[in-house]
C-alpha cells in the first residue's frame, strides 16, 4: 500500500505543479496577448498622469519588469519558502507558502484567503451534509417504494432539481422565501451553532437542491441493483427481516456514493461561490471577483491555485480512502 500511495502522491504533486504552471499562464500571459501592456497595468497603481519613471519603479515592485520564466520561478520558490518584498508593498516578508501580494489591499493573498474561508467552507459543509442525508434518504425510499407513488414523486422531484441551476434556484429562492429564511449573513458557528445554521440555511437550500437530485438517483439505482442481487435472495431465505434487507442493501451501495461524495466536494466550492454571489456573502467567491474587478493577478491566481489544490487533495484522500478499503486497488 505504501507504494500505492506514494505514486498517488507524486500525481497529485505533478498535478499541482500543472495547476499553478496553467493558472500562471492564464493570467500573466493572456493578458499581453490580448494587447495589454505591463505599463497599462501600472498606470492603474499610479497617479493620474504617471511619468515614465513612476511606471519603471511601480512594474519593478510588482515584477512585472522580468520575463516571464522569472516570474513563474519566483512564484514556485515563494510558495516553498516565502519571499522578501519590495520596497513600498506595505509589509516586509510573505511568510511560506506564500500565494502571492495583493496589489491594492497590500495584504497577504494566503491571509485574505483565510480570513474569507469560513464563510465559503460554512456554506458547501451545511450543503453537503443537507444533500447527502436528503439524497441519500429519499433514494432509498424510493427503492423500496418502486413503481408506488412515493417512488414516481421523488423522481420528479429529483428531475426537477436537475433542471434547475443554482443561478436560477438562487434568485427564485431569495424572493419566495425570505419569510422563512428572513436573514442571510455569516454568524460563526464558534459562537452560536444555531444562529449559523438559521442564517445560512438559504443558502443551503440553493446549493443543495441540484447534488439532492443526483444522490437521489444514485441512491436509487444502486439499492435497486443491491435488492435484486443474490446475497439479497439469500437473506430473504434466510428470514430477515425487511428492515435488515433493505440496510444490506444500502451498506452496499453508500460507497458508491461515498466515493462520488468525496469528488464532489472538491468542486463545490465553485457552487458556493455562486451562492455567495447570489445571497452577498463575501467568502473566497466574493474575494475572487473583487479580484477580477481590480485587475488584482496575484488574488485572482492565488484563489485559482487554492481552489485547484483543494481538489487535488480531495482526490487524492479519496485514494487512500479506497486504498484501505479495498485491497484490489492498490495493485492498479
Amino acid at each position: 500500500m505504501t507504494t500505492f500511495l506514494i505514486r498517488r502522491a507524486v500525481t497529485a504533486v505533478m498535478l499541482m505543479l500543472g495547476v499553478v504552471l496553467v493558472t500562471f499562464l492564464v493570467f500573466y500571459v493572456v493578458p499581453g496577448i490580448g494587447g495589454r501592456s505591463t505599463d497599462q497595468l501600472a498606470a492603474q497603481f499610479a497617479s493620474r498622469d504617471p511619468s515614465p519613471e513612476q511606471l519603471a519603479l511601480i512594474e519593478h515592485r510588482l515584477g512585472l519588469d522580468q520575463p516571464l520564466y522569472v516570474q513563474f520561478w519566483d512564484y514556485l520558490r515563494a510558495l516553498v519558502a516565502g519571499e522578501d518584498l519590495p520596497p513600498g508593498s506595505g509589509a516586509a516578508h510573505c511568510s511560506a507558502p506564500c500565494l502571492g501580494y495583493s496589489w491594492r489591499l497590500h495584504e497577504s493573498v494566503l491571509a485574505l484567503i483565510l480570513d474569507r474561508l469560513p464563510v465559503t467552507v460554512s456554506i458547501a459543509v451545511g450543503a453537503a451534509v443537507l444533500w447527502l442525508v436528503l439524497g441519500v434518504a429519499s433514494g432509498a425510499l424510493a427503492a423500496v417504494a418502486r413503481g408506488g407513488f412515493a417512488d414516481r414523486a421523488i423522481r420528479v422531484a429529483a428531475l426537477l432539481g436537475v433542471c434547475m441551476p443554482v443561478v436560477f434556484i438562487g434568485p427564485l429562492a431569495r424572493a419566495k422565501l425570505t419569510w422563512l429564511f428572513p436573514s442571510v449573513t455569516y454568524y460563526s458557528f464558534l459562537h452560536n451553532p444555531f444562529v449559523w445554521a438559521d442564517h445560512l440555511a438559504l443558502p443551503w437550500v440553493t446549493l443543495a437542491m441540484g447534488y439532492f437530485a443526483l444522490y437521489t438517483r444514485l441512491t436509487r439505482s444502486g439499492m435497486i441493483e443491491a435488492l435484486s442481487g443474490q446475497f439479497i435472495r439469500t437473506a430473504h431465505a434466510k428470514g430477515l427481516s425487511r428492515r435488515r434487507v433493505v440496510w444490506q442493501a444500502l451498506r452496499t451501495t453508500l460507497p458508491t456514493v461515498a466515493t462520488v461524495f468525496a469528488m464532489d466536494l472538491g468542486l463545490l466550492l465553485g457552487g458556493a461561490v455562486l451562492a455567495e454571489k447570489i445571497y452577498g456573502l463575501h467568502g473566497i467567491g466574493d474575494l475572487a471577483q473583487n479580484g477580477v474587478d481590480g485587475q488584482d493577478l496575484p488574488v485572482v491566481l492565488g484563489v485559482t491555485l487554492f481552489s485547484g489544490v483543494f481538489i487535488v487533495v480531495a482526490n487524492f484522500a479519496v485514494d487512500a480512502a479506497y486504498a484501505v478499503l479495498d485491497p484490489r486497488v492498490r495493485l492498479d
